[in-house]
């Protein structure tokens, strides 16, 4: 069954939500086998290590942008429409909401994606996480947070179109974001070949990144060959998650669509993962500490995620692989949020009892 067969005899809903679960199920996949995690990736970047994390989250990074650079030059992917570039957007809410989020995601050990991948492999605590940045998204949205959302939101404002464009504002065009873009990519080569072959490391790490381009270039087809308007857009985990929340709790449920079958699809794919690599156990909680941190990082996470106009995968990866001004910003702000909040809080320079510094080295080492 082919696509316009599909579109025909079920429509653009049921076509979007299959592809959001397939794509979905290969981004759970190679996100769970690579480790695929920005909050990781920031830790060695800060601490100068520069390692298999950061070469892994580099070579998901610049093949999306790769992949979807090359695909506008070659005229089989057009962005322009998308929120990220055409719609009004937020200088502030964007760096605000990145520094908030890259602090969420120290405290829980994990951004949203990789709480969801966690969450399919038995991590409670990432489960945990996950339910309250879900709650937190949707408070940010359309609740009890929404109005300190819209007052950070409006402080500094940019229309949409080119003056969101980096590739427009600095005047280098798609070919320069693939350049740019191939750039990166030749430094994820260099540290990953640097810190050691590993398998998972490389198929996972593209396969990742290639997920997040399949995103863009699937719905722009839906959009191409629809009678209907279908939104171009692609990976993100905050407003999906709000979504399912809301389809759980309210009634009636929010229209299908491509964010329907993404998130059961990555939770598919990342249990499929955790199988094949025989890494499905039950984890939670040690202790009523840890507890906080990570209820206080998710809310963080949630909140920061809707004012940012996403998450690490939404803005940083989807947003970035299109130069969204915004995007970018987001992206700068959670490396700095997590930076400064790794070093205060897992960076002390005083040593704990003996007892509390061996089970808090062994935390701070282990992914959510």
């Amino acid at each position: 069954m082919n696509l316009a067969t599909i579109l025909e005899d079920h429509g653009e809903p049921v076509a979007l939500a299959i592809g959001g679960a397939v794509i979905g199920l290969l981004f759970g996949f190679f996100a769970q086998r690579s480790k695929f995690c920005l909050r990781a990736a920031t830790i060695e970047f800060w601490h100068r290590k520069f390692g298999e994390k950061l070469s892994v989250w580099l070579l998901a990074f610049s093949t999306a942008v790769v992949v979807v650079q090359g695909l506008i030059v070659l005229g089989a992917l057009d962005t322009s429409t998308a929120r990220q570039i055409a719609t009004r957007g937020s200088l502030s809410g964007a760096l605000i909401g990145g520094l908030l989020f890259g602090a969420g995601m120290i405290m829980t050990r994990g951004c949203a994606s990789r709480l969801l991948v966690l969450s399919a492999n038995g991590n409670l605590r990432a489960l945990l996480s996950g339910l309250i940045f879900a709650v937190s998204a949707q408070a940010a949205l359309s609740g009890s947070l929404a109005p300190l959302r819209y007052t950070i939101s409006g402080w500094w404002t940019v229309e949409g179109g080119p003056t969101r464009d980096l590739l427009a504002i600095t005047g280098m065009g798609h070919w320069g974001g693939l350049t740019v873009g191939l750039v990166w990519f030749v430094a994820a080569l260099y540290f990953s070949i640097r810190s050691g072959w590993g398998f998972w490391k490389w198929v996972g790490g593209i396969g990742t990144g290639l997920a997040v381009a399949g995103g863009w270039w699937y719905t722009h087809l839906i959009s191409h060959d629809s009678f209907n308007v279908v939104q171009v857009q692609g990976l993100t985990f905050s407003g999906p998650s709000a979504e399912w929340l809301m389809r759980v709790l309210a009634a009636p449920a929010p229209p299908i669509g491509f964010d329907f079958g993404l998130l059961p699809g990555v939770f598919a794919g990342s249990f499929i993962g955790a199988l094949v690599g025989k890494d499905f156990r039950l984890e939670g909680f040690t202790d009523g500490y840890s507890m906080r941190r990570y209820i206080a990082g998710a809310i963080l996470m949630g909140f920061g995620s809707m004012l940012a106009g996403g998450c690490a995968v939404g803005a940083g990866m989807t947003g970035g692989a299109v130069f969204a001004l915004t995007a970018w910003l987001a992206l700068i702000g959670m490396w700095a949020g997590a930076g400064i909040t790794d070093r205060l809080m897992d960076g002390q320079t005083s040593a704990p009892p003996p007892t509390q510094q061996v089970i808090g080295t062994k935390a701070n080492m282990q992914a959510p």
